[in-house]
């Protein structure tokens, strides 16, 4: 079966250290996604988030910089794992610049991976920062 490939770029304005915690940290992470979510923090920890609608393993991280995750939905067959790398760069003027990339999708999930990329990640953390920061 054909594996997808997505990437999405997006600028957030916090500090790479708020974007990655709002990601890392279980508490930040329930707070802007509004759903219980509970994530380590150590390279081979695993990750929950949605309600264990979301779920993987945390592959290689560096703080502030990047984060490479196993990833799959809940409702993929349960072999299937895609690879969610987000790298993290400044972009000047307190901004971030969040360059996502997911490799390993199952064919006929592409889309709607996308989608949810952006309506429930992107849009809220958007929101979350351009109330009031983390």
């Amino acid at each position: 079966m054909a594996q997808k490939i997505l990437r999405q770029v997006r600028t957030f304005h916090a500090t790479p250290q708020e974007l990655y915690n709002a990601l890392m940290d279980s508490r930040k992470h329930a707070k802007f996604t509004g759903a219980p979510a509970k994530i380590s923090s150590k390279v081979g920890g695993k990750f929950t988030a949605f309600s264990g609608d979301l779920e993987g393993t945390n592959l290689a991280h560096t703080p502030n910089k990047k984060i490479v995750q196993s990833w799959r939905s809940s409702n993929w067959p349960e072999e299937d794992f895609s690879r969610a790398t987000f790298a993290l760069t400044p972009a000047g003027h307190g901004n971030t610049k969040l360059t996502f990339t997911q490799s390993g999708i199952p064919e006929g999930r592409n889309e709607g991976i996308k989608q949810g990329w952006i309506t429930f990640y992107w849009e809220l953390l958007a929101e979350l920062f351009s109330k009031n920061g983390a």
